[in-house]
């Protein structure tokens, strides 16, 4: 069996980074509902909750595992105005995230359970990832007014 110590360690990062990446998420639906991007303000939106309920199941799996589960703390993230430096941004923490992710995962192959969730989240922020790299380009074809206007 995995090692469990590393695993719930895993988890808990999860539990505490992608909280504060939900609160992020959700602080920045609103900017961007405030500029009139009502498209954005409903993706990030939903993203915000879809990160909560990731939360929710690494809760349960480090409850299930016999773990604590910490309310750990948090540090200072940015917040941004800027629709093209928040998609960079956001776009970063998913390479990040992912690349941190996939040695977790790795970790838990031989713990079902874990495995699966943690393979599901990897899916979602690989498709994170790739959202927002499309939007990138897409801004550099049609420009940042055009697909501003699309984001209405």
């Amino acid at each position: 069996m995995a090692d469990n110590k590393k695993i719930l360690e895993g988890l808990q990062i999860i539990v505490t980074d992608l909280a504060q990446q939900a609160d992020g998420h959700a602080i920045q639906s609103k900017i961007f509902a405030a500029q009139g991007c009502s498209k954005l303000r409903e993706k990030y939106a939903e993203h915000a909750t879809e990160e909560r309920g990731y939360v929710d199941k690494c809760i349960d799996r480090i409850l299930d595992l016999g773990g604590e589960v910490k309310n750990g703390a948090k540090k200072e993230a940015p917040v941004y105005t800027d629709v093209i430096e928040w998609i960079k941004y956001d776009l970063q923490v998913s390479k990040d995230g992912l690349a941190w992710l996939k040695t977790l995962t790795e970790e838990a192959k031989d713990d079902y359970t874990t495995y699966d969730i943690l393979k599901e989240y990897y899916q979602d922020e690989e498709e994170d990832m790739y959202w927002a790299e499309q939007q990138l380009e897409l801004i550099e074809k049609i420009g940042l007014q055009n697909w501003l206007n699309r984001q209405v």
